[in-house]
């Protein structure tokens, strides 16, 4: 949703934006490009962060020579990110003109054998961003109580047939660890009856998505981020996020309309064009609100 993100923070040169999930850094890049104007004196700053390490290691050559500071980091950590970095001031933290979150995976993660992104994958069922932090799903799936992991499937991935899933994988788990996401995957898939599965949506897809949330503690981070963000922001800095489903966005959608530094931007969430979806169809999911720092806050 490139074009879309563009018109929500319209960066203009000299302006300060942060980039909370700098995945493959392909908004990222547009952004810095339309900030940077050394040769007019008004250079920006695009601050990209990412609990990837790969991540920063791959930005850090693409971006290079772009007006661009990057950090290891959880996007909720943005304020002690900027303090480091010097921008702000103990009586105001307002220092930028907009913030991006992406909220979904990038292709380098769901390329990685070795996360467990991919349904496919033959590596292990990690799941984490930061593979340094907490510990892999496989572990999880192993080490749960099948009553507990099916509340957790079902809480986070919202599926329906989460008790099933968690016996089929009980049940498997008794004969063998399982532990590469190939394997999951397929048990999952063996545990879902044809007449019950999501159309285009592959069998795992919910649980895949709940363990993920899980292993990442997603929810809440976000929810911190929802409560930090507006103090960073100068009146009039744009607030953009795309989440990719109901969980995140109702999220979003609620701490928008209730917190009173916010102006609501998009009373129905931005989709993507039909073009992307058909070149990308992963993007059918996303959805893009925006909102506005007000100068004063609403009574």
């Amino acid at each position: 949703m490139l074009p879309e993100v563009l018109a929500a923070l319209t960066p203009q040169p000299g302006m300060n934006i942060l980039d909370g999930t700098l995945g493959g850094a392909g908004h990222a890049r547009a952004l810095a490009e339309a900030i940077n104007a050394e040769n007019k004196g008004n250079a920006g700053l695009l601050i990209g962060l990412d609990r990837d390490p790969a991540a920063i290691t791959r930005a850090e050559k693409s971006l290079a020579g772009l007006p661009v500071v990057l950090a290891e980091s959880n996007y909720a950590d943005a304020p002690e990110v900027l303090a480091e970095l010097d921008l702000g001031t103990e009586e105001s933290r307002a220092v930028l003109d907009g913030v991006l979150l992406d909220l979904g995976l990038s292709s380098d993660q769901l390329a990685d054998e070795e996360r467990g992104f991919s349904f496919h994958s033959h590596g292990p069922l990690d799941l984490r961003f930061d593979p340094t932090q907490g510990e892999p799903a496989w572990r999880l799936i192993n080490q749960l109580r099948p009553e507990n992991l099916a509340d957790l499937i079902y809480r986070y991935g919202e599926e329906r047939l989460s008790r099933r899933i968690a016996r089929a994988i009980e049940s498997e788990r008794r004969k063998k660890t399982l532990e590469s996401a190939a394997d999951v995957a397929d048990v999952i898939r063996r545990a879902v009856p044809a007449s019950a599965r999501y159309g285009r949506i592959h069998p795992a897809t919910r649980t895949f998505q709940a363990l993920r949330i899980a292993v990442n503690d997603e929810l809440k981070w976000l929810e911190v981020s929802l409560r930090r963000f507006p103090e960073l922001l100068k009146p009039g800095g744009k607030l953009a996020i795309i989440s990719f489903h109901s969980l995140e966005d109702r999220l979003v959608k609620q701490a928008f309309r209730d917190d009173n530094r916010l102006e609501v931007i998009t009373r129905s969430p931005i989709r993507p064009c039909e073009a992307e979806t058909e070149t990308n169809p992963r993007s059918r999911s996303a959805k893009l609100r925006v909102a506005e720092r007000i100068a004063t806050t609403r009574a």
